[in-house]
């Protein structure tokens, strides 16, 4: 042993690496200039394990020069070193050189000579919380450094005595790839030459107690196939996407003034395989989804989570990789792909996306990360979910806001997704949200708002305003917070829309009750309208309404087969008319009588009977009708868009209402009693002529065929506070559109009436009656005088 070379060893720190305890090893690993030339030291306890090693050797270049040396073995645990001797500090470069028995040999780059990859503004920006596109330094990320091509992993653990890279490029050796801890944010950082895509890896922590946990990769970009539980290292850049059309476009497709309509799905269970396989691709997924939406006529889809988690009954909503796509159906590039179809089709897609709570049993995920409630709050009280039995976001920490906040962008940049609908975003801003009194604990004022979401709320929407890229942020909030869709100048929280769960609640209560009985809760039916512009409201019957014993939509619905049809024509019809976007979940539109299970495929074989084939037309025949009206969507924000005509006839259980924009009036009638009327007389807000241009109760949707044919012209008689009225045919549980075609024409003037009658009426027909009166009857509306 060379007594100069053993003399220069700082064997405490050698003793640190050889029990995994190092969080500095770039200090002396690699290469270093000492007295008397470079010092390069490595640790290799693999290759002291394999049995066919001989040699190992440093190849040192120095200018054009290369020459090897010999390194000496210091440690049985697998040390070696060698002092390289030279006269003045030179640029220099090395490897290793393992020799074998055998007489092979290969070279092997030292991850311990590269620079961090991971810089100082980056560790400020994310300390502040402020490092929008923190997923660019942490986590894996092939790269190509010195020209030496590997992988740079960066993870948050400021907690931990050592972090190690394990994987399947080191045999899960800890000891092997110690991460160098950088200063004041807690990073622990390492470049591994020769990783390659598809790697599984995990980070290895020692805590306090000699404790050891294997974590997944919290920024990582891929994952295994449950129940496998690693990282996969994944290249996400280099995708060819052919959507710029689509994106330059989105902003104006996606207005306030322009149609919504989801179909709301979940992609493990919305087809499956008959080849004996768990699940499609995503690739296998695309046109499937597209072709089905197409031809229904949605406007979005919206995905339950499709970010990694371990357990199927979940539904994707208790995430483990917030940044890795499920590896149940293909890789990211899978994803990408599926993305970009939808775009060329002409199809938006909004993402679930889960920042409310956690897995608190999952050991390889968030909860207790570095041996301390790192990403959750200490006290239960705070950081603990009974209802869900999950840990809750510390939202105040810096590092956990920028994590959440950098996702969800991550998703908009990354993978084109052209919204994100936040879960459960009431039990974000109560403090005591699903809990008892004892299990929370009050704010500094008292109250059980949690100011910390509050503020991590406003300010991902105000980062997210400042891509005006159109893309939507829509918030499942459903209590009574106000402004939760109001502007961040007027104090509100900045989303685009919220769900509008009072409306699903009272309405589906409504429809439960026997027409008989429903005149007793007439004021579930109308009670919307009170709060409708109090928000930007998007209407839905979603996947929650048809889980856990609340049974299927048409399972609600009362009465014989042929009732439970027409009441749920005629509750699509109403949420069709009502003001607001829509949303409604897969298997809703063929009339499933099953709730939804995600271990089964949409029970597509219902189309072949006639009433499940009725149905999925009309809600063909309903979307397409929203889509081509206006009336329907253009005003959904505004109160001009919405005038009561009716809404006390509880007795008949009838309600009459317009829906209008400049270009156009709807007059909607919804008879929700198991009636028909006939010679039905209604109010009209402007004399003229009214078509029915859509009725639930049409005999090709399974209906008694009790619609009205011909054009209507009202007259002079008063009904509903109007001056004017029709007389209509009103079928059972239905819903009938009127469209007003303009003032009636004049009868012609019969013979022998005066020149100058003729020609006063001939002034009047030559009047364009029908923007006079609509005029008039706006301005009225709006409280002008004429």
């Amino acid at each position: 042993m060379d007594k100069k070379l053993y003399r220069m060893m700082d064997w405490a720190r050698i003793e640190g690496l050889v029990y995994s305890e190092e969080d500095k090893p770039h200090t002396f690993l690699g290469g270093h200039y000492v007295t008397g030339g470079i010092l390069i030291q490595a640790y290799l306890p693999d290759i002291v394990d394999s049995q066919d090693v001989e040699k190992v050797c440093a190849i040192v270049k120095t200018g054009d020069t290369f020459k090897e040396y010999p390194m000496e073995l210091l440690d049985e645990t697998g040390f070696y070193a060698v002092l390289v001797r030279t006269i003045k500090r030179t640029r220099y470069s090395y490897c290793f050189k393992i020799y074998t028995t055998d007489g092979e040999s290969r070279e092997l780059y030292d991850p311990y000579c590269f620079e961090s990859t991971v810089t100082d503004k980056d560790i400020a920006k994310l300390n502040a919380g402020i490092h929008y596109d923190s997923y660019k330094v942490m986590g894996a990320h092939i790269r190509t450094i010195n020209g030496i091509k590997g992988v740079s992993f960066a993870v948050w653990a400021p907690n931990a005595i050592r972090v190690s890279v394990v994987g399947d490029f080191n045999n899960w050796d800890g000891r092997r790839h110690q991460m160098r801890r950088l200063e004041d944010g807690g990073i622990f950082e390492l470049f591994i030459p020769g990783v390659k895509e598809g790697a599984v890896y995990k980070y290895e922590l020692k805590l306090k107690g000699d404790i050891i946990k294997f974590k997944a990769d919290p920024y990582g970009f891929g994952a295994e196939l449950r129940p496998a539980t690693a990282s996969v290292v994944r290249n996400i850049e280099d995708f060819a996407w052919t959507d710029d059309k689509w994106l330059e476009g989105r902003k104006e497709f996606q207005g306030k003034d322009k149609p919504l309509s989801i179909y709301e799905l979940h992609l493990g269970s919305f087809m499956k395989p008959d080849d004996g396989r768990e699940f499609f691709n995503y690739r296998e997924l695309a046109p499937l989804v597209a072709d089905y939406v197409l031809k229904m006529g949605y406007t979005h889809i919206e995905i339950m989570p499709v970010m990694e988690h371990p357990l199927d009954a979940s539904w994707g909503y208790q995430v483990v990789g917030y940044y890795a796509p499920t590896s149940r159906y293909g890789e990211p590039k899978d994803f990408m792909y599926f993305m970009d179809y939808m775009h060329k089709k002409g199809i938006g897609v909004i993402l679930d996306w889960v920042p409310a709570h956690f897995p608190k049993e999952d050991e390889h995920g968030l909860s207790e990360f570095d041996g301390t409630c790192l990403y959750e709050h200490l006290d239960p009280r705070q950081g603990y979910h009974p209802h869900w039995r999950t840990s809750i976001y510390n939202y105040g920490r810096p590092q956990v806001s920028n994590y959440l906040l950098s996702n969800a962008l991550y998703w908009i940049r990354e993978y084109h997704a052209d919204g994100i609908r936040m879960d459960a975003v009431a039990s974000m801003l109560y403090l005591d949200y699903g809990k008892q009194n004892g299990e929370w604990i009050a704010n500094m004022y008292g109250g059980n708002e949690n100011l910390d979401a509050v503020e991590f709320l406003k300010h991902f929407n105000s980062i997210h305003s400042k891509l005006d890229d159109g893309s939507l942020i829509i918030a499942e909030e459903s209590t009574a917070w106000p402004k939760v869709s109001g502007s961040l100048d007027d104090d509100g929280l900045g989303f685009d829309y919220k769900w509008n769960m009072g409306w699903m609640n009272d309405f589906t209560e409504f429809m439960r009750y026997d027409p008989l009985f429903r005149t007793g809760h007439y004021t579930e039916l109308t009670f919307s309208m009170i709060y409708a512009y109090s928000e930007k409201f998007i209407l839905v019957f979603s996947h929650d309404e048809v889980v856990h014993g609340k049974s299927s939509m048409l399972g609600k619905m009362p009465g014989n087969n042929w009732d439970k049809f027409a009441n749920l024509r005629a509750a699509y019809g109403y949420m069709m008319t009502h003001p607001g976007k829509l949303l409604s979940f897969m298997g809703q539109d063929i009339g499933e009588w099953n709730e939804w299970n995600e271990n089964r495929s949409v029970e597509w074989d219902l189309l072949q009977y006639d009433e499940h084939k009725q149905l999925n037309l009309f809600v063909q025949d309903m979307l397409h009708f929203y889509r081509s009206n206006p009336a329907l969507y253009m005003l959904d924000n505004e109160i001009d868009g919405f005038e009561w005509i009716n809404n006390i006839s509880a007795n008949e259980c009838i309600i009459v209402f317009v829906r209008k924009c400049p270009e156009q009036t709807l007059l909607v009638v919804c008879n929700f009693a198991n009636i028909n009327r006939d010679q039905y007389k209604i109010g009209v807000p402007l004399p003229g002529k009214y078509k029915e241009v859509f009725n639930s109760d049409d005999v090709k949707y399974g209906g008694t065929g009790y619609i009205n044919q011909r054009v209507k012209v009202s007259k002079k008689d008063e009904c509903d506070g109007r001056e004017d009225s029709l007389r209509i045919k009103v079928a059972p549980l239905s819903v009938s559109v009127f469209r007003y075609d303009g003032p009636a024409e004049k009868k012609k003037t019969p013979a022998g009436r005066s020149g100058a009658s003729k020609k006063n009426a001939k002034n009047k027909e030559t009047k364009n009656l029908r923007q006079e009166l609509e005029e008039k009857y706006n301005r009225e509306e709006r409280g002008l005088s004429d």
